[in-house]
């Protein structure tokens, strides 16, 4: 990765008159605005659909599939051009009254029944690339399409509580409800045809612009999924089909209570037997998704925290995970591919080895430089302690915006901060500027800032708050946000501290301009 810069910015905060961002004309404008402020890397959240069930909230970490894409990002302006819906239908649905923020209760209640009509007046069957999209991916399609039909059929019920023979994914079962749920089964596998159609124009569009995008696997899935359901030897599961021990993290700067993600562990004996099969299709598919992938929780492919079901991570112990078993094997399958890895949190020694070994740039977090007390110690978050192999951030998607931030902190923390940047605290008011600034200058290769940060809003932008369970990924950008102005101000900063994309025609003509 040469010296760079991207922005980070979900999919779902992006303007949208159908009450969340998705791949119509305001996310080719994204594209346009990061062209034109000469940025090479456009970072996303994971493209999974989410699991709007308790211990799921809405997140993009824990979704029905591992490979499914979510329906809520599909165009219905696309559909109505296509002819399979029409604007008056759209219109006259009720997607929420607030432009900033996503309502997931009436997207799960009123966009699958547009989706639905759109299925009807398709004649997707009589498509070639329908049938290729089917061939070519029936490996994982058949057993998430009928998983969801079937998950409808018993009224959103988890899928251990299924009558046993299907709960169980008996051939015979299998064979029966994919008769008897044909056209909803159908309807599923259309959702995704559109979706993949759909964001493979819109990569296509952002590759051609020079723009490469940055994916983002989750290790877990979640319980209710419909991997584990069809896959349910690879978790750590009882005999009922209940999970035996959940993922989670100890205490840390999130929570000091620590947290229970509640997601499956694996059972990596299992998955080293064949040779990490499920994981490498994962991996593959991610790949096909996006031009780079960061990997979630890479700590716990080292070391993974255990919590025994139903009890707190105090409870909760650590266990050795694959290590470079995974990553050795995904060589052997795919080659070298871009990797960066989530290193945050609790670090030990065998994972800061396990992150050599790879090769992979791991990720720096300004905010995380200022956990000590004495910032004269070494903290590898700091500015002047960043090397050059890793990626940068001012804050993640995790962490609250940097004005947010910095408003939260005691007047002490507040004066370490401003003493270190040399910033008096009474002209702090606009800390992202000065942050964004440290994070572009310093030596890292690549420098990721969140859009948020770009335009200097608060708490109220925040995406995920780790050690909250509700109100996360809620917020969207309103539309108008993205100005010249705010252009002219990134570019500006990403000339001056050697980022251009070079390759961006509007990195050019800027030059000329010059």
């Amino acid at each position: 990765m040469s010296r760079s810069a991207g922005i980070l910015m979900p999919v779902s905060s992006l303007p949208s008159r159908y009450g969340i961002g998705c791949f119509d004309e305001e996310a080719y404008r994204f594209v346009d605005f990061l062209e034109r402020s000469g940025q090479t890397y456009w970072q996303i959240l994971p493209l999974n659909p989410p699991n709007h069930q308790p211990m799921a909230y809405d997140s993009p970490y824990q979704g029905f599939s591992a490979f499914a894409g979510n329906p809520f990002y599909i165009s219905l302006d696309a559909l109505a051009e296509e002819g399979v819906l029409t604007h008056e239908e759209i219109d006259a649905v009720d997607f929420g009254d607030c432009p900033d923020r996503v309502d997931y209760e009436k997207l799960f209640a009123r966009r699958l029944p547009l989706l639905r009509k759109a299925y009807e007046r398709s004649r997707i069957a009589e498509r070639g690339d329908y049938q290729e999209f089917i061939r070519n991916n029936g490996w994982w399609l058949n057993d998430y399409a009928l998983f969801m039909a079937v998950k409808e059929f018993f009224g959103g019920a988890e899928w251990p509580d299924w009558p046993e023979d299907i709960s169980r994914h008996w051939g015979n079962a299998v064979d029966y409800y994919n008769e008897h749920l044909y056209f909803d089964i159908e309807f599923h596998k259309y959702i995704q045809f559109v979706f993949y159609q759909q964001w493979f124009a819109l990569k296509a569009y952002a590759n051609g612009k020079h723009i490469r995008i940055i994916g983002d696997i989750p290790i877990y899935v979640s319980f209710d999924s419909a991997d584990v359901w069809a896959h349910s030897e690879l978790f750590q599961l009882n005999e009922r089909n209940r999970q035996s021990s959940v993922a989670g993290c100890p205490p840390d700067g999130f929570s000091e209570d620590g947290q229970v993600w509640g997601t499956p562990l694996y059972r990596w004996d299992k998955h080293q037997e064949d040779h990490f099969g499920w994981w490498m299709a994962r991996l593959w598919v991610n790949f096909q998704q996006c031009d780079l992938l960061r990997i979630d929780h890479f700590r716990g492919l080292d070391e993974y925290f255990s919590i025994p079901a139903g009890k707190g991570a105090k409870e909760g112990h650590w266990e050795k995970g694959p290590g470079m078993a995974l990553f050795h094997q995904m060589w052997q399958n795919m080659g070298y591919k871009p990797v960066i890895v989530e290193d945050l949190g609790y670090m030990t020694d065998s994972v800061r080895q396990m992150v050599r070994e790879t090769g992979f740039p791991n990720m720096k977090v300004l905010q995380f430089g200022f956990d000590l007390n004495d910032i004269g110690a070494y903290n590898d978050y700091l500015v002047h302690n960043i090397p050059e192999h890793c990626v940068v951030y001012p804050g993640t998607h995790d962490n609250d915006p940097i004005n947010g931030w910095f408003a939260s902190l005691s007047a002490e923390d507040k004066k370490l901060v401003c003493d270190y940047f040399g910033v008096k605290v009474t002209e702090a008011d606009h800390m992202h500027e000065v942050l964004v600034r440290a994070a572009m200058m310093c030596r890292a290769e690549t420098c990721v800032i969140q859009l948020q940060d770009h335009l200097g809003l608060g708490s109220e932008a925040r995406i995920n708050e780790p050690s909250h369970q509700d109100g996360n990924w809620h917020w969207r950008l309103r539309p108008g946000m993205l100005t010249e102005e705010l252009e002219r101000k990134i570019i500006e900063m990403t000339r001056r501290y050697g980022r251009l994309n070079w390759e961006a025609e509007s990195v050019q003509q800027y030059q000329w301009k010059k």
